[in-house]
């Protein structure tokens, strides 16, 4: 028999090759996985048509994966500068590309990075619906959405963010429950001012079994969007966002009856204090689907630095739930990332999804950290490169003002604490003064 989804053979008991891919990157016994699949728990995003994916899996017992976004927007056009981001996205270890193009024939391009990611690819069709389908908003009729969905299915995209949550009874909390920042989801202020023009229910809400049987024949995963995520940290966990997550409970349901894999999306900004009760909702009211969060940014006042200010939220939310971080750059607010931006944002997500990983006790975690303690303990400069998640970086920073012993850095010189230390407990004498 052939099962065409990843849940749908779990619940067959059936193990898939990718599942066995995945047990083994995870160092998990295939069954056990296997069983996390199919209650849900785990997803495996891999459409049938991305042939060169590497599978990963998401959600309980897992690593925390990252996500990084990319796109072409009518300000930045230049493709080659978006695929320079993709190529650098692979290398430093990013498990997720989000193509969030909103200009132009965007197809080119998310073929193009379909055919050549290891990493799982992520669309949001609502972005792409209005250059697709050369129509603007308020002339777009609920089939035309599903067909940009069908579009990106068949290209071979493994995950799409759907803002299917935000109907008729959360736009009514959220205008009854005011905000600051009302809503700063693209995707979701498109749907609400698609909605509120033409006095129709959300399509994506409306016709959602139709949009699960577009999912289901190309095994794509359901991301469901929260398009009334705070954006400041004042309107987090207010009524719109909790109504959206309720709804999002029950769309879980139903994507999983349909044997379609799902993923939560979740805030946003928010204070260092409410993180670990948001994840705890979110699992409780969404069924222990795996959560997929953006940030979250915890303070509002460090445009420039909401790399560091997402991270911050990311360790936090990781290490108390979160499956899946969506890397913020330091142009988060203000700009298109250039390539060093994605650099910073990878590299601070992967901090936070490193450091939770750590803190959950995920097998295999800690080796790393372990290695780099035996090499410092060792002043092997060389070794801690190797070790290091960015040794160029690492080598740029120790070589840009060299020490006059290899066996210490410029900062504390003979100084140095380890050097010392060794040194005494080898037996030896420690001198500064006569020694040359």
């Amino acid at each position: 028999m052939m099962y065409h989804t990843q849940m749908e053979a779990a619940k067959a008991g059936v193990i898939t090759e990718a599942m066995e891919i995945v047990a083994k990157k995870e160092r998990m016994e295939p069954e056990k996985l296997r069983e996390l699949v199919a209650k849900g728990w785990v997803a495996i995003p891999a459409n049938i048509n991305h042939k060169s994916l590497s599978p990963e899996g998401i959600g309980t017992g897992m690593r925390t994966k990252i996500n990084v976004n990319l796109g072409i927007s009518g300000d930045c056009k230049d493709y080659d500068a978006e695929m320079e981001k993709v190529k650098m996205s692979i290398r430093y270890g990013a498990e997720a590309i989000m193509d969030l193009s909103n200009y132009g024939k965007t197809n080119t391009f998310r073929k193009k990075l379909i055919e050549m990611s290891p990493a799982m690819i992520g669309t949001v069709p609502m972005y792409d619906a209005i250059g697709y389908l050369e129509k603007d908003l308020l002339e777009i009729k609920a089939e035309d959405f599903l067909k940009v969905v069908e579009a990106h299915a068949k290209e071979g995209v493994d995950f799409m963010t759907i803002h299917a949550g935000i109907n008729r009874r959360c736009v009514e909390a959220l205008k009854r429950d005011k905000r600051t920042m009302n809503i700063v989801s693209r995707g979701g202020s498109l749907l609400f001012a698609w909605m509120e023009m033409t006095g129709n229910e959300n399509p994506f809400y409306e016709h959602f079994d139709e949009v699960l049987d577009i999912l289901y024949k190309y095994d794509v995963t359901v991301s469901l969007g929260d398009a009334l995520r705070p954006g400041c940290i004042d309107d987090s966990s207010d009524a719109g966002q909790i109504s959206e997550l309720i709804e999002l409970g029950a769309l879980t349901k139903r994507a999983w009856d349909r044997n379609v894999q799902v993923m939560i999306e979740g805030p946003g900004h928010m204070a260092i204090n409410e993180i670990a009760a948001n994840m705890q909702l979110e699992k409780r009211i969404c069924h222990n689907a795996p959560f997929y969060v953006l940030g979250p940014v915890v303070t509002d006042i460090f445009p420039g630095y909401d790399h560091i200010t997402a991270a911050i939220g990311g360790a936090i939310a990781a290490s108390s739930g979160a499956d899946f971080l969506c890397y913020v750059t330091p142009a988060e607010h203000l700009r298109l990332p250039d390539v060093n931006d994605v650099r910073e944002g990878i590299m601070a997500t992967k901090i936070a999804a490193h450091a939770a990983d750590i803190a959950k006790g995920i097998p295999g975690a800690r080796e790393q950290d372990d290695l780099m303690a035996q090499a410092r303990h060792k002043l092997d400069w060389e070794e801690m490169f190797k070790i290091a998640a960015d040794g160029e970086k690492a080598r740029r920073y120790f070589e840009s003002v060299p020490p006059q012993d290899r066996h210490s850095c410029s900062m504390c010189g003979k100084m140095c604490a380890v050097r010392t230390t060794n040194m005494i407990l080898e037996g030896k004498k420690v001198t500064f003064c006569s020694e040359k």
